[in-house]
């Protein structure tokens, strides 16, 4: 199309306002429409047994041309609800958060996402990390939460994490990856699973981040040796630093895993 736009031009020589319009028309037939490179999100059914077990496959593989996306869950929910486990340490046994205004496990749950990007990077991934940089964000549909920025990647073919902690008992589940259902299962949340353990799909009936595209890796319940390690300045870094590298680990695993291409479509698939 842009040579019959290039030859309309020099036929016409010195173009009007009008011949110009259709010019633009003319060129604008020739580019892409970014939306329509969108993945469409195709959401699974609820399984018809209840079940707490991997009901699962992940093999979607994501596009080599976008970075892993990072985020830290609870990020932009402080002080209303869903703003993520005060731990253990701080609900009953009285120490102060670590950080005021906060929650303990959004506190960690940045650390640890940037400790996963900074050495994915240094391992050679493709992988960012995100912050909205404000703590409540009330409207769901606000562009800069976890959810509107993590669906925009996913729906581009990217990969999405967000690292939590869980709850301590009797509240908490344990650590493993919730895995996003919007676009597929993806082999990186295979991998996850394989070294974190998993989810069902459904659990909870399809949390938000999921239903975005957007998969969730707990890490683990926020008490006992992993709160107090965490808490520990003398124990910190290394915690954070042996997190980190099962994350790229199983990361790396995954992208090196053979599956189905997002171009293929989105594919659902249970045990």
């Amino acid at each position: 199309m842009r040579p019959i736009a290039l030859l309309l031009a020099g036929a016409l020589g010195a173009i009007s306002p009008v011949q110009a319009g259709l010019m633009d028309i003319l060129e604008s037939m020739n580019a892409p429409d970014p939306e329509s490179q969108r993945l469409v999100p195709r959401l699974p059914p609820m399984p018809a047994a209840a079940g707490r077990g991997k009901n699962w496959v992940g093999t979607v593989v994501p596009s080599k041309q976008m970075p892993i996306l990072v985020m830290a869950g609870h990020a932009d929910s402080q002080r209303m609800h869903g703003s993520g486990t005060p731990g253990r340490a701080v609900d009953l046994g009285g120490a102060a958060p670590m950080q005021a205004g906060i929650t303990d496990e959004l506190y960690w749950n940045l650390l640890t996402a940037k400790a996963v990007v900074a050495e994915g990077q240094r391992q050679g991934l493709n992988i960012r990390f995100y912050d909205p940089g404000v703590r409540t964000i009330r409207n769901e549909q606000d562009p800069r939460t976890n959810w509107a920025v993590g669906y925009d990647h996913a729906s581009r073919g990217g990969y999405v994490l967000e690292i939590h902690y869980d709850a301590y008992a009797p509240h908490g589940v344990g650590p493993g990856v919730i895995p996003a259902v919007a676009f597929g299962f993806s082999v990186l949340d295979e991998a996850l699973a394989k070294e974190f353990g998993a989810y069902p799909y459904h659990y909870r009936g399809i949390l938000g981040a999921p239903r975005r595209g957007i998969s969730m890796l707990e890490i683990g319940q926020l008490e006992g040796v992993l709160e107090a390690s965490l808490r520990d300045p003398s124990r910190r870094q290394p915690t954070l630093e042996q997190i980190a590298s099962r994350v790229v680990k199983a990361l790396r695993e995954g992208l090196a895993t053979p599956g189905l291409q997002p171009s293929e479509g989105p594919t659902v698939g249970l045990r």
